[in-house]
């Protein structure tokens, strides 16, 4: 079953989902970690694979930018494509001194100001977790893996290029409580609470607000390795 966003049929996905942001980071992690791949979706190339990691089919998809468009694709996926299990693996921007550049954070909630979940089902929370079950998994893995893994509280930005004159990052970080930012993953949580499916959060600190510390776009296509390595051990035990 195809949808106007994704040519794949229904089957071609795995139970568990990694979604990168970046269409070419999900062809890296499927290049770099998966055997036997199968493109199964290349619409907008957006695009979206099936493979086997240590003989265990596992699925990663692109998301986009923003929550419109993880709201669109994640919802597809646990909607029409039977997907249980989404792990968004994304890069964030620190809002505080306790979060470095390469650390791995695993969101314990999102806030944002999004009207993203209020026009789909009506909810007015402006925060929104994830799964109980899937966070759990992640963290037991990640102390097996010995990789560090910080809970954070995420902010999920409508927008990227805030003027300073509005709102600095310390008082976005005093109002919403949050410890670093990026775009999607309120959306995410919203869509797996409706749908009654679960969804996690991994993100690696990419740049600091207050070291002002920040890698390349091409140095995070590589450097997030350990985020990658802990979202696909998690999928196989899933």
């Amino acid at each position: 079953m195809a949808t106007p966003h994704n040519q794949a049929n229904k089957g071609d996905f795995a139970k568990t989902v990694l979604m990168p942001g970046d269409p070419l980071r999900a062809k890296f992690i499927v290049d770099t970690f998966l055997d036997d791949v199968k493109l199964v979706n290349e619409v907008r190339n957006m695009l979206g694979y099936t493979g086997k990691y240590k003989g265990v089919p596992v699925s990663v998809m692109a998301s986009g930018m923003g929550m419109p468009s993880i709201g669109i694709y994640s919802y597809e996926l646990y909607k029409f494509y039977d997907v249980d299990n989404i792990i968004r693996i994304g890069s964030s921007g620190s809002y505080t001194a306790d979060l470095d550049v390469l650390d791995v954070v695993l969101a314990k909630s999102a806030y944002s100001d999004s009207t993203f979940a209020k026009m789909q089902s009506g909810e007015t929370s402006n925060i929104l977790k994830p799964s109980e079950k899937l966070n759990a998994a992640i963290l037991s893995k990640a102390k097996e893996l010995n990789i560090p893994c910080k809970e954070a509280v995420v902010h999920s930005a409508d927008v990227f290029y805030v003027e300073d004159s509005l709102e600095s990052f310390e008082d976005i970080r005093k109002r919403t409580g949050s410890d670093c930012v990026e775009m999607e993953s309120f959306a995410l949580f919203h869509n797996a609470n409706v749908l009654h499916k679960n969804a996690a959060c991994l993100l690696t600190i990419s740049d600091s607000f207050v070291s002002k510390k920040e890698i390349s776009a091409d140095q995070r296509q590589i450097a997030f390795k350990d985020m990658m390595r802990l979202a696909l051990e998690t999928a196989i035990n899933l």
